[in-house]
């Protein structure tokens, strides 16, 4: 059944959220659009103690529940701790999300059939170290039993495109009309990260490559000053290495501050030059995707959510819970209690799985041993309903402006099969770098809509000059904390975080912990958080409820971190 327009604007949230709906460009035609819900309301009484009051004011009696496990939070690391519990036979869990939605920064919407993300939007191809990505990917038909990738969700040629010097080009390196001294500094800078990569210290997931580099400090000598190089790179800026390292080229510059800028929302004075090395060094230098979805990395949450969602308590209750923030987390005697609005949840674990900077919020018990600089972002959808003019290389999945301050476009249609339609959606990013955090997310609360808009259009309308005659509707999402940034001090900061446990029979899951927001990093933490939280009940229950478990098909018993 098709939608009207004034029910979709309703479903997106857009019509209180939005100061003006509709806006008419140089010839008058009419834009719609505004922004759509991004949590920062529930965040807000988080942070200013308004939930926590309310809970102490409601007259409203609780429905109560009790389960071995509250798991906080539905993002990545949720779903892939409630995955991994699943797994080892562990099924009495519950999982509360705040949003209506699973997936973190991985949501996406709908226009009319059409999806397009909200945020993260691919995998790359994963290396053997993921071995719980490539687990994953197997059981949702992604990845063959003999290893080969499903042909629909490898991204489909043409990949990417820049525009520079008035045309499109195939690929993403600006070395158009480049002089023979900045081609070589391109091929020294790929040369430099190849040593790099040969270290085996810059891997993803993350944890293995801080594996290599602690084992390598305490090998001592040939392997030691390598290490201590490594090291060495997160005591400075990325741009304060690329000078030390004669890498002044101007589209080399902007290319390496496109990749601190597409996975950290980071500028190169604001990265670590480790981070910077680690974008690059981290990946096959050439791996064969990415993996892609028409929705983003929605694809993999919802899967998951589907999966999980179809075994429910003993009691028929979902084991899923959305629309319900985690307001209040705290102990009573040997328990845990977690409150949101409308339940009461008892558990012998918790497993935290939002944000670390807002569990001190909720948590009196917490006190966090560092704190990071989280990066705002704005993603804004925009409705195409005629293909614009365009000069040079096709249309590809993802399509970058040199110069830009934006991301570039992602083209929600280009994994469909058969003829492009002439009605899709691109999906614009942009990394709110020129300002410190704070003050860019009062930027982002205070820019109207009409300005973002504006915005959009002047940038798309560099390589195409009628996109404002093309645009139906701009629909606008703002991360406030879209992300930790890796600034200087990374590695010391993570080392902290992966020694400290925020209080008994409480284990977190989540990228923050890697201080790079990847779905692999989200995975990994959310594995070992599950593993720690089953060995804990091992722990109190005794060897019955391992019996138990076996009983019902488990057969690993996990270590507590």
């Amino acid at each position: 059944m098709s939608t009207t327009r004034r029910e979709f604007l309703h479903a997106l949230g857009v019509i209180a959220a939005a100061p003006a709906l509709v806006g008419l460009t140089g010839k008058g035609r009419v834009i719609g659009g505004g922004f759509v819900p991004d949590g920062s309301a529930q965040g807000h009484l988080l942070r200013d103690g308004a939930a926590r009051a309310r809970l102490r004011t409601s007259a409203t009696r609780r429905a109560e529940r009790r389960v071995k496990v509250a798991i906080v939070g539905g993002g990545m690391g949720g779903l892939s701790a409630a995955w991994r519990l699943d797994g080892l036979g562990m099924h009495d869990w519950t999982l509360l999300e705040m949003d209506a939605r699973t997936g973190g920064n991985a949501r996406s919407a709908d226009y009319r059939g059409q999806r397009a993300p909200w945020g993260a939007h691919y995998v790359p191809v994963p290396s053997h170290d993921a071995v719980h990505v490539r687990q994953l990917f197997r059981e949702l038909g992604v990845l063959s039993a003999d290893g080969v990738w499903d042909e629909r969700v490898l991204c489909h040629t043409p990949q990417e495109r820049i525009w520079q010097h008035g045309r499109w080009h195939e690929g993403l390196e600006p070395t158009d009309a480049m002089s023979r001294a900045h081609r070589e500094q391109f091929r020294l800078f790929e040369e430099r990260i190849g040593e790099w990569r040969a270290t085996g210290m810059f891997s993803v997931p993350s944890a293995e490559g801080h594996a290599r580099r602690l084992a390598a400090q305490r090998a001592g000598g040939a392997a030691a000053k390598q290490a201590a190089a490594v090291g060495a790179l997160d005591a400075q800026t990325a741009q304060e290495w690329m000078t030390r390292e004669g890498f002044d080229a101007p589209a080399l510059r902007w290319w390496v501050e496109y990749g601190t800028r597409d996975d950290y929302g980071a500028s190169l004075t604001q990265a670590s030059a480790w981070a910077a090395v680690h974008y690059f060094a981290g990946r096959d230098k050439d791996e064969q995707g990415p993996l892609t979805w028409p929705e983003g990395n929605d694809y993999i949450a919802q899967q998951l959510t589907q999966r999980l969602s179809a075994r429910r308590h003993t009691d028929g209750r979902a084991r899923i819970v959305t629309g319900a923030p985690a307001w209040n987390v705290a102990r009573s005697g040997t328990k845990w209690i977690v409150d949101t609005p409308t339940e009461r949840i008892t558990a012998d674990v918790v497993i935290w799985c939002a944000p670390l900077f807002v569990l001190p919020r909720v948590c009196d018990a917490v006190t966090l041993p560092v704190t990071h600089e989280y990066a705002p972002w704005v993603v804004a959808n925009i409705v195409i309903d005629r293909p614009p003019a365009s000069v040079g290389a096709q249309l590809a999945w993802d399509n970058v402006i040199y110069g830009s301050r934006s991301l570039g476009y992602v083209n929600a249609a280009h994994q469909g099969l058969g003829t492009p339609p002439d009605r899709t959606v691109w999906t614009w990013y942009h990394a709110v770098v020129d300002r410190p955090a704070r003050e860019a997310r009062q930027y982002l609360q205070q820019r109207p809509w009409t300005a973002w808009r504006d915005e959009i259009l002047a940038d798309l309308g560099r390589a195409h000059g009628d996109i404002a005659d093309c645009v139906a509707r701009i629909d606008i999402m703002r991360w406030g904390h879209a992300m930790a940034r890796p600034t200087p001090g990374i590695l010391g900061r993570v080392a902290a975080l992966n020694a400290w446990q925020p209080a008994p029979r409480m284990y977190v899951a989540h990228a923050d912990l890697s201080g790079l927001s990847l779905f692999e990093e989200a995975q990994w933490h959310g594995v070992h958080a599950a593993d720690s939280a089953f060995a804990a009940l091992v722990c109190l229950h005794g060897p019955r409820f391992l019996v138990h478990l076996q009983g019902r098909g488990s057969s690993l018993l996990p270590r507590a971190r």
